[in-house]
């Protein structure tokens, strides 16, 4: 084998200006890889930790049924207080939870006493709500960035149509569980920038607000929001979560809760699979481009060396052996190619995170910076499959290369 990886080496060398372009074609490859790998994970998470952080949490509890008719934010389908007291009770065990916050969400007519409009609104908390969802006073584009009783915060959409100000009173009116009508006077207290497009319409008042317009004796939750510590564990958590809650259940005899992950609630995350799909696409072409490079490559080696395959073809040399000396060729050709593209990407990746060059903007946020990352997985994954390739694409012409006639390879000009 030793021997076997000298020669592949000499023959290198003794065709240095097709090496060096043959290598130079794969080392760009993963270069271009790496890059787009790197680069569109880093927006993926970023983008994903704005939708979290900013609306959702990383996940939700609900009563089973809740999620299914969510669009009508039905009242009857809230969390009764033993339920919510129970959740309550395991969340706080378990050392995975950095923050929760319930919430009551119910929808009403919103009256500036001139116009009237409907709005969407999340009663809640602000203490656990900016600690589950800590980019939300940074949606706060107008005013204080709190929320006390008796203000509202209201949507910039809902808030430039309605020639609603800061300081302004209005009425939130809204039908409770049993049908009955109630308002209530509120100070807009800030305008929310939408997390969700400028059709979002989703305002916050204090949750004891919302139990006043709603004339709720106890408090009936409609969800509860969760902030892990580790983004990286909410599937596994969300597993553990709903088997620790599956053992709870209604008179009925029917599961209590359910547990649904950010990723079961955004739409965002349709995008996220769609750049995933992305990088596998360009993976490969990554893969055809090494291939049809290594191939050519090799298939010009042995048309060229025809006369000096049929020598050591004459002298005994078996076709395995012939055989495993192009092989060995592509292989290290391949090596080559991979080291080079992964320094040369790692130092590209380096100096875009310490210049800050990639940015972009998510509403009013400005200059959002990318820190693009290398997974080292990421890297083991793509040289392994080049290196296999560029083995692969070998084959044909080293097969090519075993079976000739020594008598014809000699005869050959």
């Amino acid at each position: 084998m030793a021997n076997l990886f000298k020669i592949a080496v000499r023959n290198l060398f003794r065709y240095k200006r097709r090496t060096l372009l043959t290598v130079a074609l794969i080392a760009i490859g993963v270069i271009f890889v790496l890059g787009y790998v790197s680069i569109s994970g880093s927006f993926k998470n970023m983008m994903i930790g704005q939708i979290t952080d900013s609306m959702i949490g990383h996940l939700q509890v609900h009563r089973k049924g809740y999620v299914a008719s969510i669009e009508n934010l039905p009242l009857n389908l809230n969390l009764k207080p033993q339920a919510v007291k129970k959740l309550e009770g395991i969340l706080n065990q378990q050392s995975e939870v950095e923050a929760y916050s319930p919430r009551i969400k119910f929808g009403g007519m919103f009256s500036t006493f001139v116009e009237t409009t409907n709005v969407r609104l999340n009663g809640v908390y602000p203490e656990k709500e900016f600690k589950t969802i800590p980019l939300l006073p940074s949606r706060i584009t107008e005013g204080q960035k709190s929320l006390n009783r008796g203000e509202i915060l209201i949507p910039e959409l809902l808030a430039r149509g309605m020639k609603a100000k800061i300081g302004d009173m209005v009425v939130i009116v809204a039908t409770n569980q049993d049908g009955s009508v109630n308002g209530k006077q509120f100070k807009v207290g800030g305008i929310l920038e939408s997390a969700t497009g400028p059709g979002g319409r989703d305002g916050y008042v204090h949750i004891e607000d919302a139990m006043e317009v709603l004339r709720m004796g106890e408090m009936e939750v409609s969800e509860i929001a969760i902030r892990l510590k580790d983004f990286g564990k909410v599937e596994a958590f969300t597993r553990k979560l709903d088997s620790l809650l599956s053992g709870e259940v209604t008179k009925q005899g029917k599961p209590a809760f359910e547990v649904h992950s950010w990723e079961q609630l955004s739409p965002f995350y349709n995008i996220a699979r769609m750049i995933d799909m992305m990088t596998v696409f360009i993976q490969i072409l990554l893969i055809a481009v090494v291939l049809i490079s290594i191939m050519n490559v090799m298939i010009m080696a042995v048309y060229e060396r025809i006369r000096e395959i049929g020598t050591i073809a004459a002298i005994g040399t078996l076709p395995a052996k012939i055989l495993s000396m192009f092989v060995m060729e592509g292989f290290c050709l391949g090596v080559i190619g991979a080291v080079i593209g992964n320094i040369i990407g790692m130092a590209i990746i380096f100096i875009l995170n310490v210049s800050g060059w990639v940015t972009f903007d998510f509403g009013r946020q400005k200059d959002l910076v990318l820190s693009p990352t290398l997974d080292p997985t990421n890297m083991l994954v793509i040289s392994a499959i080049v290196i296999f390739v560029s083995v692969v694409a070998s084959l044909q012409p080293a097969l090519k290369a075993s079976k000739m006639e020594p008598i014809k390879a000699l005869r050959h000009v």
